[in-house]
């Protein structure tokens, strides 16, 4: 059955009209810490950071500094018009570097192997549904990225410094965006590592090896600083270094600003401290305001350079207990407020981030920190703030005590996805989905992901579209699949595929007519200009195509095009 554009199918009409219409769419193993707190830190204490502890893995984008996305072309009238909320959320996977934990499986692969693999993930990450990695590309104040101000990470050769002959962040954002992923860096803000081997064998230009002064010792650990200015300024320039270099579309911190607690250990800022917080009465409040001032910076920061750049954070899943401040969450675990001193309340009220992922990394149930708890108590807080939602999903714990059956992910989303704040999930870690968590992953899917999903949108409230409508769309059956094939469009991050059913779509000029591409109908999301769809409808089925610009803004809907005869 040969391919061509639809001359004028009864069901095309409608599509065609709302080319016009939909150009401005938008659319219990649980157990008590070991440091003596009263409990919510998970066994081993891994997080998107650090599950070492367990031990279980061209040029870059010249986009100039204070670079504008592209003017919306004059065909592109953006109209009040969305789709369902189901399809905008957030399916992403922490992929971890440190300690070799995800990726690379081992130090000293060559570029070829480690390419490899690489794309081996993200690869699983499409396969699996999901729409969004976090590529931790900054593990230990080192880079996973070409870098002209830290050394290259260890994890990569074996010896920090080491070349490793291409630039891992420059083929992930390649890849990953080909795959229609979205690629997002992860920066741990002030971890230097374990003092052995990490503080021990820094190598030369590493900031802790030429501003030593800037170095805290914490137990076995290493840390910048938070209250040195000129540490801030220096993390605050290493991610933008990376927002401008880089076509990336998030920055990500995990939950490392100042250290967990360790039994006997102090965290001596003395000196910062007696130099810069006169202008407070408690060390804990001037803590918290060096942390608050860093997120600050890097929002505005990316904001500068490219607003389309999301920004969040992924903190510890408790702020406060409700017995240290009655608007806290009724739980009684460690406080990411007192213990790290990050108070993510204050970063949501100030909108100093686009989204927060809290790692809620218990089960539901759980006296000490309750899954079912938190999740509506982080819905509370996010509520009418602008602040988008995505729950941290702790995937390595299946297997766990109270995490065995083949339901103990998707048992979460079951609650947290009803929440009308919760705007997606994202897991720890990718390897997990691989491994332990394979099985629970194929049960949630099954039941939370039946169709794709776009990723959430960047754009500014009531901003149009960047991008064109999508031409020369053609779809060719082979045997029990369909090729979907057109033309590129200029500023297109992603395209969208959707199927148009061979019922009647509503008449033009409709005012539901913008319902006439739902969620259910997406095929799938792809950087390049062809898509396979697996699954078509046994009575045959148009297609239409959408653009994606770099806020993730849909443009207007091709005209669609026929697999029938």
């Amino acid at each position: 059955m040969g391919a061509r554009a639809v001359a004028a199918p009864r069901w095309s009409a409608a599509v065609v009209a709302a080319a016009v219409l939909l150009s401005g769419c938008s659319a219990s193993g649980d157990t008590v810490d070991g440091t003596g707190q009263a409990g919510a830190v998970p066994p081993s204490g891994p997080s998107p950071s650090d599950a070492a502890s367990s031990a279980a893995p061209a040029g870059p984008d010249t986009t100039a500094s204070g670079a504008e996305p592209p003017s919306a072309p004059a065909s592109a009238t953006p109209v009040e018009c969305s789709f369902d909320d189901r399809e905008r959320r957030m399916r992403g996977a922490w992929l971890t570097t440190v300690r070799n934990i995800d990726w690379p499986s081992e130090p000293g692969l060559s570029a070829d192997e480690q390419r490899e693999e690489l794309d081996a993930y993200l690869d699983d990450a499409a396969a699996l549904g999901l729409n969004a990695v976090f590529l931790h590309v900054r593990p230990t104040a080192d880079a996973v990225y070409e870098s002209d101000l830290e050394p290259w990470a260890r994890y990569l050769t074996g010896e920090q410094g080491g070349d490793p002959g291409y630039d891992p962040l420059e083929h992930a954002v390649a890849e990953a965006h080909e795959r229609g992923l979205e690629l997002h860096a992860w920066f741990n803000p002030y971890r230097v590592g374990f003092i052995d081997p990490d503080l021990e064998n820094l190598a030369e230009g590493h900031p802790a090896e030429e501003n030593p002064e800037w170095v805290v010792e914490h137990g076995d650990e290493a840390y910048l600083d938070p209250g040195d200015p000129e540490v801030r300024a220096w993390v605050t320039g290493v991610v933008l270094d990376v927002v401008e270099r880089y076509d990336i579309d998030g920055v990500h911190f995990d939950d490392y600003f100042y250290p967990y607690p360790k039994e006997g250990e102090v965290f001596d800022d003395d000196a910062t401290w007696e130099e810069y917080g006169g202008d407070f009465d408690d060390r804990a409040d001037w803590r918290r305001d060096n942390v608050d001032r860093l997120v600050a910076d890097v929002h505005e920061g990316i904001d500068d350079l490219k607003p389309w750049v999301s920004f969040g954070i992924s903190p510890f899943g408790i702020w406060r207990n409700s017995d240290s401040d009655p608007t806290g969450s009724d739980t009684s675990g460690l406080e990411s407020y007192s213990a790290q001193y990050a108070d993510t309340r204050t970063w949501i009220q100030e909108g100093t981030i686009d989204y927060v992922a809290p790692q809620l990394y218990w089960s539901r149930g759980f006296a000490t920190a309750d899954y079912e708890t938190l999740a509506q108590w982080w819905a509370d807080e996010v509520e009418g703030t602008g602040v988008d939602l995505y729950v941290g999903q702790a995937a390595y714990r299946v297997g766990d005590q109270d995490w065995r059956d083949e339901d103990a992910l998707s048992a979460q989303l079951d609650f947290s996805g009803r929440l009308p704040q919760v705007g997606g999930d994202v897991y720890f870690s990718i390897r997990s989905l691989r491994e332990n968590a394979a099985e629970a992953y194929a049960n949630l899917a099954e039941t939370h992901y039946a169709h794709p999903a776009l990723p959430p949108g960047t754009a500014a409230e009531g901003q149009g579209p960047l991008t064109g409508r999508v031409g020369g769309v053609t779809a060719r059956a082979d045997g029990d699949r369909v090729d979907v094939e057109w033309e590129p469009v200029e500023d297109a991050r992603f395209y969208a595929v959707y199927r148009v059913g061979s019922e009647g779509s509503p008449e033009a000029g409709d005012p539901e007519e913008c319902l006439s591409l739902s969620p259910d109908d997406l095929v799938g999301v792809t950087g390049g200009t062809g898509l396979t769809d697996p699954a078509p409808l046994e009575d045959g089925a148009g297609y239409a195509v959408t653009a994606l610009d770099v806020f993730r803004t849909e443009g207007p809907v091709s005209e669609a095009a026929d697999v029938r005869g």
